[in-house]
């Protein structure tokens, strides 16, 4: 009996039927694999051995692929959710369904949660049976996301050597011309998704803010703000284990004569007007002393480690 689950597994997990019959599969073996509960049908015609949930399932369930910020995020890329199910369909698709239930037609887009996207043939000869080609996905993240949403895909794509500059420069040769400014606002250097939204939205907020600043021996300062803040950006997964060394990254920031601070991930993602207002506060404080900080940092940088915190202390007083 052909074993039809390892035949969809070989095709990635989803499999047309015109692709299994071409293996060898006939129709009893298909229904036997069904009944056996080793695939599923994921819509008329089309088998998986994949979660009934995964997103790759459910865009093929709807009659498309994922697209957008859903194809970004089922890579790996930096996106915040939570965010509607973005599909691509073909111009001439018909007989859409509902991203849950094979056996219901899709009704309203919004109510279920779908966000359809109407797509030239040109794009079904790239990307694979579950999502359209990455680069495509890009282009329609740019063009349709917001500014912050856009950078932090592009920051991914760049930093984690998804594409290199030429794929990039090429990429936003093919997004409409009212969008291609956001080319100014990615950053290869860029280490995670709070840091590229922190970035970013300091950024429209009038901020000059400037990645990976060399500070002490071997660190670097995720981001410094108007060369006022140091702010380091947590995530428990690069954190949890580095208590001490992380107090020690903030004592050198302090000691180069920056105003150390130390947001969350989760506080960048649900708290951040209170963390834009303490980076502002912090700033405005420093405001009347901006050339004390200054000597402040010349002298910390010129003098050797052991005696740097006597000097500013020194110097502070007078």
């Amino acid at each position: 009996m052909t074993d039809i689950a390892s035949r969809v597994d070989a095709l990635g997990g989803m499999a047309q039927k015109r692709q299994l019959v071409a293996r060898g599969a006939r129709d009893l073996d298909l229904t036997r694999a069904v009944r056996s509960g080793g695939v599923s049908r994921a819509r008329q015609g089309w088998y998986t051995t994949l979660p009934a949930a995964d997103p790759r399932v459910r865009a093929v369930r709807v009659g498309g692929r994922l697209t957008g910020v859903s194809a970004i995020e089922r890579a790996g890329g930096w996106v915040l959710g939570p965010h509607p199910l973005h599909v691509s369909v073909p111009e001439n698709s018909a007989r859409l369904r509902n991203q849950w239930n094979r056996h219901r037609r899709i009704g309203n887009y919004t109510k279920a949660g779908v966000e359809l996207h109407w797509d030239s043939p040109e794009l079904g000869d790239r990307g694979d049976n579950m999502s359209v080609a990455l680069a495509d996905a890009f282009v329609r993240v740019i063009t349709d996301e917001s500014l912050e949403t856009a950078v932090a895909a592009l920051d991914w794509a760049l930093h984690g050597g998804i594409m290199d500059a030429f794929d990039f420069h090429e990429l936003m040769r093919r997004v409409p011309a009212c969008r291609r400014f956001t080319e100014r606002w990615v950053d290869a250097e860029c280490e995670s998704l709070p840091e590229s939204l922190a970035r970013t939205r300091l950024r429209l907020a009038g901020h000059t803010v400037v990645s990976q600043v060399p500070v002490g021996e071997l660190e670097r300062i995720d981001l410094v703000v108007d060369d006022v803040v140091g702010l380091e950006v947590d995530g428990r997964e690069y954190h949890v284990d580095r208590f001490e060394q992380d107090r020690r990254k903030d004592l050198a920031i302090t000691l180069a004569g920056y105003h150390a601070m130390r947001p969350t991930a989760r506080m960048v993602f649900t708290e951040w007007p209170d963390v834009q207002r303490g980076i502002a506060i912090a700033i405005a404080a420093r405001g009347g002393h901006v050339s004390e900080i200054q000597e402040l940092r010349h002298i910390v940088r010129a003098a050797p480690r052991r005696d740097a915190a006597r000097r500013v202390s020194s110097t502070a007083k007078s």
